[in-house]
């Protein structure tokens, strides 16, 4: 049977945007190591022992299988990954990221490449204050005193202060918090393809538009004068029907929804298709609509040139978009833009996968990500 070890690590920052260095790390110690039980507040305290920028720090709870040794390699490749350099140098220097570990059960190891516990804990408030939030009772099996009352003892003038900044131990949880988030995009883009992938990697419910069931699509790429008006009016009625059952039904076994369209995409399409009498009638039944359907918290925009836009197309194959234009495409780009325009900027996020292929290229599809990822922890911050 596996064996799963508590520990206690703290972890800092003073370089580059030190909150997201922070919240970065997490995700990999969860992704990595173990399982993250409880995360302190952040605080804010000046550089210890040295001068330089401010430092975010935090404490948190851990469960691993990892032993000690193995433990602190992994933490010095997490370390590594986010551009921590280890001088040889004697002396503190700013860091992008510092994680210490300060128990390990409680075990007492003291030797050439590791001391359990961190032998300079009980010195430091910033390690102090944030470990009280989260293990008060936790006691060093050396000094035989609590957290509490180390910290009461501390005689560091260097006093944390505590912000309210908000992690996340995992991307699930990051994502479960956001709730519903709208990929967006040209024909040929890419959104479903991301919305399935990231539905898959942080366990969301997928919310798919039908497209393809649309008896009117094909028609309308052959005689786009004849059949607009109920083509718009068909998918208005088919999105409203489906966005309304799948988004007001939460999946409890899902973290999060995430769609790869937003019911607005039909007043995009309407305006470009039709003819003005008709998409004046077409508005006032879509702003009725509008207003029942649930708005994503996050609105992706994924930004394509027409030339990889009509090469994608080609690649995909389907037959009743064959006669797709670039002057189609393009006018499709300035919907989009005009409607982004009025769009609250705090929950619109514009990607430009122009120079990305995240199908067939993973770094880009965790470009894409972390991009989507970040924009998520600034709406919370």
């Amino acid at each position: 049977m596996e064996v799963i070890n508590l520990t206690y690590l703290s972890i800092g920052s003073n370089l580059g945007d030190r909150f997201l260095n922070i919240q970065e790390a997490l995700f990999h110690i969860h992704e990595e190591i173990g399982e993250i039980s409880a995360i302190s507040h952040v605080y804010e305290s000046a550089s210890w022992g040295f001068k330089g920028e401010d430092f975010y720090n935090v404490c948190i709870g851990l469960r691993t299988s990892l032993q000690p040794l193995d433990l602190l390699n992994r933490i010095l490749s997490v370390e590594k990954r986010l551009g921590r350099i280890r001088e040889n140098a004697k002396g503190y220097a700013s860091r992008t990221v510092d994680i210490d570990i300060l128990y390990f059960e409680n075990e007492i190891i003291d030797n050439d490449q590791l001391t359990i516990p961190h032998p300079k804990l009980h010195d430091r408030r910033f390690v102090l204050r944030p470990l009280a939030d989260i293990a008060p009772q936790l006691y060093h099996p050396i000094l035989q005193k609590d957290t509490r009352n180390l910290l009461q003892e501390s005689k560091d003038g260097n006093i944390p202060k505590k912000t309210d900044r908000v992690l996340f131990p995992s991307r699930e949880a990051l994502f479960s918090n956001v709730q519903f988030i709208a990929i967006e995009g040209n024909i040929g883009a890419g959104k479903t393809t991301l919305a399935r992938r990231m539905s898959t990697d942080f366990n969301g419910k997928l919310v798919l538009e039908r497209f393809a069931e649309n008896p009117f699509l094909p028609k309308f790429y052959e005689d786009s004068n004849r059949y607009a008006f109920p083509l718009e009016m068909s998918f208005l009625a088919d999105r409203y029907q489906q966005f309304s059952d799948d988004t007001s039904q939460f999946d409890l076994f899902r973290n999060f929804m995430i769609s790869d369209y937003d019911i607005y995409k039909s007043l995009i399409f309407a305006k470009i298709t039709l003819q003005k009498e008709e998409f004046e009638l077409y508005r006032k039944v879509f702003d009725f609509m509008y207003k029942e359907v649930k708005k994503p918290q996050i609105y992706v925009y994924l930004y394509q040139t027409t030339k990889r836009l009509l090469e994608n197309i080609k690649k995909r194959g389907r037959d009743y978009e064959r006669n797709i234009g670039p002057d189609y495409l393009e006018k499709i780009n300035r919907g989009y833009f005009d409607f982004l325009k009025s769009y609250p900027k705090a929950n619109c996020l514009i990607i430009d996968i122009s120079e990305m292929d995240f199908v067939a290229d993973r770094d880009d599809y965790n470009t894409v990500v972390r991009t989507i990822q970040n924009f998520a922890l600034g709406q919370g911050n």
